[in-house]
């Protein structure tokens, strides 16, 4: 795995960490990709072609795996990055279930960050989605 495949395995696991991968999620998934060295320069094949190989080890082996092989391959900076996005796209559909919750705090804890970093990211992330002016 490099490390390009790494930072989009931990997105992967992001959006398929429940069990499901839907349609709106892949859209959502592509799009944080998309706009993203290196991935907006890859042709459709070649990212078709990633993501065939990181779905393969998803099902094979789960989320878990995928991000532990994953995580090791990116710097600090690039696993602050993968979280904060990784977050984002858990909090996308506006639903965060205990699944995606924990997923995201075992991610965390895996990190080569201080934990008040990643607990820091991930609650930024949560205000940014937070309906505060609901009533």
């Amino acid at each position: 795995m490099t490390p390009s495949e790494a930072f989009a395995a931990i997105a992967l696991a992001a959006v398929a960490c429940d069990g499901s991968l839907d349609r709106q999620e892949a859209q959502a998934l592509r799009q944080q990709l998309e706009k993203r060295t290196p991935y907006r320069d890859l042709s459709e094949v070649t990212m078709g072609q990633m993501f065939d190989g990181l779905l393969a080890t998803l099902r094979r082996d789960g989320w878990e795996p995928l991000v532990s092989e994953a995580i090791p391959l990116l710097t600090p900076p690039q696993q602050e990055t993968a979280l904060a996005m990784a977050a984002e796209l858990v909090h996308a559909d506006r639903v965060v279930s205990e699944t995606e919750r924990e997923m995201l705090q075992r991610m965390a804890g895996q990190l080569q960050l201080p934990a008040e970093r990643s607990q820091q990211i991930l609650e930024v992330i949560a205000m940014l989605h937070r309906d505060s002016l609901a009533s």
